[in-house]
């Protein structure tokens, strides 16, 4: 399992990664920086991965899940509804590659506005 930070301009987090072929991917290709766009209570951003969907994939995940979205070549970091949820539930736009959990409250992700520069580095 490996760690990463994720930060902008009001704040970071960390997260873990589980091994999975897209995370070992991503931890290939930081650190990099990007612009970050919201959708709802979801954060994304496009990263150098290009991937396929995995078996486990998945729409409606847990909040401070780390995933990655195939299409969008993106991290998508769902903290609460977004404009396609049911009720509370982090749906996301299509199924995701799940790659990981954030550690402590993903909630500082609402500090996130678009066009932000963010950044991923991986930790030791």
């Amino acid at each position: 399992m490996a760690k990463i930070k994720i930060s902008w301009p009001k704040g970071s987090l960390t997260a873990r990664l589980d091994a999975t072929p897209t995370s070992e991917k991503l931890l290939a290709a930081l650190p990099c920086e990007s612009s970050a766009n919201t959708w709802g209570e979801e954060v994304y951003f496009g990263v150098p991965v290009k991937v396929k969907l995995e078996p486990d994939a998945k729409q409606v995940v847990d909040p401070g899940t780390v995933c990655f979205w195939v299409e969008g070549s993106s991290l998508a970091l769902p903290y609460g509804p977004t404009p396609v949820s049911k009720g509370s539930e982090c749906r996301l736009v299509a199924k995701v590659n799940l790659l990981g959990k954030i550690e402590g409250d993903p909630r500082a992700l609402a500090s996130v506005r678009d066009g932000d520069r963010i950044r991923v580095d991986k930790l030791d």
